[in-house]
């Protein structure tokens, strides 16, 4: 049977299209979507139990992205050839669609779903990634299951002031802002990028830009899901008890708004908190608390979050005392860690971040190869959130999805401030150990204090921080440097960081409908407020980057020699540069760029990177003729002397060149070991082998003037042209040294 496939069409405005079908794949899922742009194309499917998971009460949401490398053309790495566990540039894309979908479900629906999306044909001009919220609201559309959308998302870039939706990897490196944003018809509810400094208004007129494109993109799907015509299906409602409901505000809510005004430290309000729960649970017989537990706890999680937003917004006060405004306590230090070569604590409040940076050669570049990006990164930044952080135990399951992209926020924070020219591999660890809200930007303030420590030339500090939002749909409260509770109890999450100058990266999501632009525009501007005090900190702390870096900490000093000249460098099977090495107690990375050998040399030891960076200028030493130097007479011969320039290269001085007077025995003039300028005269023409004066350089004896011919007179004052020129001692090369 021919499947029926229905179609729409998304024109993007520059003749480019998306295409979205359905119909044709994977037909026994709940939806499922074939999107298309150009010949990147998305499978996303999507399939919900009919019933909850007896006790859940929550909505078991699995966003999964994939990239296949068939759809590169592409075999995977590895000994057993197949796609492994997730990257975390698909971790990332995973969370990015997560956050949009699920403020949009029922509130009441907790069947699991499960939203799969697979790249299966990749575009080099096509970033498959800005795509997968558009095909997971598809899928989600043209099935039954309940969902508030549709949503999408899409890429923004912006090349000499005019933005661009979608763009190519090619033009986003071109692009000074890198921003993702994901919306619904009425509402932006997530956005998520990189900027080079921009301001304020520049990231709200994006954002606004976006969600004009996002408009365009959810009618095309309103269309496709009329076209399929799906009733939406019936679940099950938790049942509600008023007179339980009233019960409990009526006991908890004056208690919880006393207690969040009290100013307490964070376990202590909890323990609060939950000796109220516990009160409240006594109000019940045990035959009624069986029966009704579960809702205690729900009607008690209310009537605390209506009593803590209430006391924001009507008191202006917060629940560790301070208004709406104010950043919590900072204290900083660098240097605290003895051995890395830099380290910086920073706390605000209760929260703190403990963060190192190690330096290294391209060698421990981190390596990105999936099939929609290959290609290294020299600056990375890793986030570690321990149990212990939060007074928890809990067993440790490898790294999350939410350290992954804390991580990578705070990495892109700061990767726009390091200098191009920077020769080292720079990897930055946080370590989290208190957390009370905003962990991923104190880790952003860490770095940046850390990275000075280290000696990082960074162009600008940076520094970062976490907003909040309150509102009962009349009054609002924009929060300053969030806490925790807040985050949680509290309608927006929104992070930004930047210099003194702009913006450099964000992270927002909104768990509410209708945020207008104007709070948006306060939020920002009220953050840039909070960061310019924070910063203050910052600079208090360290002003300006250590000017090099720690004795302990390697040095690095980058050349260039002909590429011809690299396998004589490296040696059979190694050997010279491994020699080296063990030698000189370096690191030595060599890499051929174009026509050109480029060369890292790490060390810690200055007599041993000499020794190295002697050995390349060595091996790729050529003299230039008519160029004066030094030389050391290596060995004595009937008719003249071998003089060596470098280790390895040598050449005649024949007897008629040591002197203007005859010489009978070179052993009377020279002495093996003796260090000598001789002039370079270039290649015999008729042996072909070079040839070298040390009689150019001597002043011409009396005796000879006088019988000098007339185009002798020409030489004599060639030659003592020569003799004035300043001695050359190394053929011109690049040298970087940090």
């Amino acid at each position: 049977m021919i499947p029926e496939v229905k179609k729409e069409i998304i024109a993007l405005g520059d003749g480019r299209t998306i295409s979205i079908e359905t119909g044709k794949l994977a037909k026994q899922a709940d939806g499922a979507v074939v999107v298309q742009m150009g010949n990147a194309m998305l499978l996303a499917t999507v399939v919900a139990n009919k019933e909850a998971g007896e006790g859940v009460d929550f909505l078991p949401l699995t966003v999964d992205y994939r990239e296949k490398f068939a759809a590169a053309g592409r075999f995977p790495g590895g000994f057993f050839k197949r796609e492994a566990r997730p990257s975390d540039q698909e971790i990332l894309t995973m969370r990015l669609v997560d956050r949009v979908l699920r403020p949009l479900f029922p509130k009441e629906y907790y069947c699991e779903v499960q939203v799969m999306i697979q790249l299966m044909s990749h575009d080099e001009n096509v970033m498959p990634d800005a795509l997968a919220g558009l095909a997971a609201s598809a899928c989600l559309a043209v099935s039954d299951i309940p969902f508030d959308g549709p949503i999408s998302e899409v890429r923004v870039g912006r090349i000499n002031g005019a933005f661009i939706i979608n763009p190519s990897a090619q033009q986003l490196a071109e692009s000074d802002m890198d921003i993702m944003v994901g919306a619904s018809k009425e509402f932006v509810a997530m956005v998520e990028g990189e900027m080079d400094e921009v301001s304020e208004k520049d990231m709200a007129d994006a954002i606004h830009f976006a969600h004009e494109a996002i408009k365009v993109q959810i009618e095309a799907q309103e269309r496709l899901r009329a076209q399929v015509g799906k009733t939406i299906r019936a679940y099950e409602v938790p049942q509600e008890n008023e007179e339980v409901a009233k019960k409990i505000y009526e006991f908890c809510y004056d208690k919880c708004y006393e207690i969040a005004k009290e100013n307490t430290t964070k376990h202590e309000r909890s323990d609060k908190f939950d000796a109220v729960k516990e009160a409240c649970k006594a109000l019940f017989t045990e035959e009624e608390l069986e029966e009704y537990e579960p809702l205690v706890s729900k009607y008690f999680s209310k009537a605390q979050k209506e009593a803590v937003r209430n006391l924001i917004l009507n008191e202006d006060l917060r629940l560790d005392g301070r208004n709406t405004k104010q950043i919590r306590p900072i204290w900083c230090e660098v240097g605290y860690l003895p051995s890395p070569h830099g380290s910086a604590i920073f706390t605000r409040g209760e929260t703190q971040s403990l963060t190192t940076v190690t330096l290294g050669t391209s060698r421990e570049a981190n390596v990105i190869d999936i099939p929609s990006e290959q290609g290294e990164e020299r600056f990375y930044l890793h986030y570690n959130f321990p149990p212990f952080s939060t007074g928890e135990a809990r067993p440790l399951r490898g790294t999350s999805r939410r350290e992954v992209g804390h991580g990578n926020l705070a990495q892109r924070a700061l990767k726009r401030m390091i200098p191009e020219d920077c020769p080292y591999t720079v990897r930055v660890v946080s370590e989290i150990l208190e957390s009370n809200g905003s962990s991923s930007m104190a880790t952003v303030c860490a770095g940046t204090l850390a990275l000075m420590d280290a000696g990082i030339q960074m162009k600008k500090p940076v520094s970062g921080i976490a907003m909040g939002l309150i509102t009962d749909g009349d009054k609002y409260a924009v929060l300053s440097d969030i806490l925790g509770d807040e985050d949680h109890l509290g309608d927006m999450d929104f992070k930004v960081t930047g210099t003194k100058d702009g913006i450099t990266a964000c992270q927002m999501d909104i768990k509410i409908k209708g945020l207008t632009y104007e709070i948006l525009e306060k939020a920002l501007e009220q953050a840039r407020e909070g960061r310019m005090h924070i910063l203050g900190k910052i600079t208090e702390t360290i002003a300006q980057p250590n000017p090099t870096v720690k004795p302990h900490a390697p040095k690095i000093v980058r050349l260039e020699m002909p590429k011809e000249y690299i396998g004589a460098f490296i040696g059979t099977g190694g050997k010279n540069i491994q020699d080296l090495q063990a030698r000189t107690k370096t690191t030595i990375v060599v890499e051929e760029v174009g026509e050109l050998g480029i060369v890292e040399i790490l060390g810690t030891d200055a007599d041993g990177i000499q020794e190295a960076v002697d050995a390349v200028y060595h091996v790729s030493f050529e003299p230039v003729e008519g160029e004066i130097y030094k030389v050391r007479v290596a060995r004595l011969v009937d008719f003249g002397a071998f003089v060596e320039f470098v280790p390895g290269k040598d050449s005649l001085l024949h007897v008629s060149e040591i002197a203007w007077e005859r010489v009978e025995n070179p052993a009377d003039v020279l002495k093996e070991g003796d260090i000598i300028e001789v002039k370079y005269l270039g290649i015999d023409p008729k042996t072909k082998k070079t040839r070298v004066s040390r009689k150019a350089l001597l002043p011409r004896p009396e005796n000879l003037e006088k019988r000098e011919r007339p185009h002798d007179k020409e030489k004599s004052r060639d030659k003592e042209k020569s003799s004035d020129k300043e001695r050359k001692d190394k053929p011109h090369f690049k040298k970087d040294k940090k």
